[in-house]
């Protein structure tokens, strides 16, 4: 279940309400099919209970079902459509991403933080542009934060404590063979992202895919979002990093920061 973000007074908590979002959190990219023992044991209730969860969550259109095993039907889609729709950041940041791929015919995305992964909210690809896009690079979708450039610009603007307490007890999964895992390497990585103001992953999430990211603040300098763009290996060799992409992330940052 997702940790508490904002406070609110126990008599206020509606506990079926949470249970059954937890059972809707239980379906991800690892486990698209579940059955009634598989999201009791990942969303933390008893077998009955997650079996009422999953039954209900059915009726309302929410999973489909072959009798025994569970999945998400198109119908959840609704929520993250009316964020995209709606929210205010993705709408802001959209014209910008726009034309930072026509002049560069690369791929740009704008992304938060969620806990441990981090959501992409705006993308953009220029048409007849660069074809490199890492798996599953769509609006919506989930990434592991600590091995994308935009995951290490985001938890490079918490504080060493803050970072401390997300790392504990957390593994970092090994996703290729260049992954950084290692606590203490990992918060190496994240104090040279916090010196530098920006992050470069080349292949720690999926092997031939490289990124540069930078981050998004609003005038009081709180980071709101990450900037990122994917690129072949040869744009972001240091020489080309510096004097081409990063400095159009820079001044894209600059543009959008009275803005956010």
């Amino acid at each position: 279940m997702s940790t508490s973000h904002t406070p609110i007074a126990r008599v206020d908590f509606i506990e079926g309400l949470a249970k059954g979002l937890a059972v809707l959190e239980s379906f991800d990219t690892q486990r698209q099919r579940l059955n009634a023992t598989q999201a009791a044991e990942r969303a933390g209730l008893t077998r009955a209970a997650a079996r009422r969860h999953l039954l209900t969550l059915a009726h309302l259109g929410y999973l489909e079902t072959d009798g025994s095993h569970y999945w998400l039907a198109p119908k959840v889609l609704r929520f993250s459509g009316s964020y995209l729709a709606s929210a205010r950041l993705p709408r802001l940041i959209q014209p910008t991403l726009n034309r930072l791929a026509a002049l560069t015919r690369e791929s740009f995305s704008a992304v938060v933080l969620d806990e441990d992964e981090v959501v992409i909210v705006a993308r953009s690809v220029s048409p007849g542009g660069q074809r490199l896009m890492a798996y599953g690079l769509h609006l919506g979708a989930r990434l592991p934060a600590h091995a994308t450039s935009t995951g290490r610009v985001l938890l490079a603007a918490k504080s060493r404590g803050e970072l401390s307490a997300w790392l504990k007890g957390r593994e970092l999964a090994r996703l290729t063979p260049r992954t950084t895992v290692d606590h203490k390497a990992f918060r190496a990585v994240i104090a040279q992202v916090r010196a530098d103001d920006f992050a470069v992953a080349r292949e720690e999430h999926e092997l031939g895919v490289f990124a540069l990211a930078v981050p998004l603040r609003n005038v009081q300098g709180q980071t709101l979002a990450a900037l990122n763009v994917v690129a072949s290996p040869q744009r972001l060799e240091e020489s080309t990093l510096r004097q081409d992409l990063l400095p159009l992330l820079l001044d894209a940052a600059r543009e959008l920061r009275p803005l956010l």
